[in-house]
């Protein structure tokens, strides 16, 4: 019998990128292979399975790729969650902490009606300061963020245990030790 392949067999690993010492984990290689990209929609809808969901929020740049996806598979909209000055229309912005530093996310001010229920989806949860952003400016415009999912989880640098303090249920596919 042949060994069936996990999402995470998809990922690769590259090695002190973008600097010395990061393991970066290269969902592009998932995305390319058609079984191993169905299977993480498959997957990353599951956990939400008869859940009323109104929209997809995607965080940049590869919850973008996963958020139309998923978006596509529940026949709902999608909204980008987008860095800094990327959107061209009115925008509301919220700031959060980077290891170095601040940076800002911002959302469409029409992007989610209230009482709209949001899915929010990225590649990978890390400390979950920009899952946390993203979070917030869907609740400021009224909407009600349902879950959050991920391709990986960095276990060790504290994002899902930051995402649950906000109350939020957190899924994620697969997780690497290390950074």
């Amino acid at each position: 019998m042949k060994d069936r392949k996990t999402v995470k067999d998809y990922i690769r690993t590259i090695v002190d990128f973008p600097h010395e010492g990061i393991m970066f984990r290269d969902v592009t290689t998932l995305f390319a292979d058609a079984r191993g990209f169905r299977m993480c929609i498959d997957q990353m809808l599951h956990p939400f399975a008869g859940e009323e969901i109104d929209k997809v929020a995607g965080l940049e740049a590869r919850g973008f790729i996963i958020g139309g996806a998923i978006a596509h598979q529940l026949s709902v909209g999608f909204t980008p969650v987008r860095k800094k000055g990327k959107l061209p229309g009115a925008t509301i912005s919220q700031a959060y902490q980077l290891e170095y530093g601040e940076a800002v996310m911002e959302i469409h001010d029409d992007a989610i009606q209230p009482g709209e229920k949001v899915l929010l989806v990225d590649d990978l949860l890390a400390t979950g300061g920009t899952a946390a952003a993203g979070i917030q400016l869907i609740e400021r415009l009224g909407g009600e963020v349902m879950g959050c999912v991920f391709i990986v989880d960095l276990p060790e640098l504290g994002g899902r245990k930051k995402l649950e303090a906000m109350g939020m249920d957190v899924h994620v596919l697969c997780e690497f030790e290390g950074l």
